[in-house]
């Protein structure tokens, strides 16, 4: 996959980074990415801190492959979302949010539990996951509990 892809260079490493995994619905990634744009926060005023990587080398690129990507890079949150089939293809959009971390680099069950895994998240919920992710107020798996209490299993934001 090296050689295929090279990570994201030149970003704020404080952005939440979203990939775009899925190239074949132009329109659909329009609205995603719409969604994404929109600002957020208690009274809708807070613009959102993203980082979009919108190239093809990036498509078909599974979790799996994009953890080995990321693992020398993973100096930010250590979450990458990505912008996948289900992103384009389901409403309302979600995307799939990866924890960086694998098993092994973890002590125990309980620690991955906290910091590994993934889950889908609204545009909204990947917001406030970022913004309390970058002031280590909580972490990956508070999301992920929040996450799983929802009848579709997404984040979709503690005040929505």
């Amino acid at each position: 996959m090296s050689d295929r892809v090279e990570w994201p260079a030149g970003r704020d490493r404080d952005a939440a980074l979203i990939i775009r995994t899925d190239f074949g619905d132009e329109p659909a990634w329009a609205a995603v990415k719409a969604a994404l744009l929109m600002t957020w926060g208690e009274d809708d005023d807070v613009e959102p801190y993203v980082h979009i990587v919108d190239d093809p080398k990036w498509a078909g690129i599974t979790p799996a492959e994009a953890l080995r990507e990321a693992s020398p890079h993973s100096e930010s949150r250590n979450v990458v979302y990505l912008a996948d089939h289900t992103s384009m293809r389901d409403t309302p959009v979600t995307l799939l949010a990866l924890s960086l971390l694998t098993r092994e680099q973890c002590e125990d069950d309980e620690e991955f539990a906290a910091y590994g895994g993934a889950f889908r998240v609204a545009p909204y919920g990947i917001h406030e996951m970022n913004a309390n992710l970058m002031i280590a107020n909580l972490d990956f798996g508070d999301f992920a509990d929040a996450a799983k209490g929802d009848p579709d299993g997404v984040f979709r934001g503690f005040a929505g």
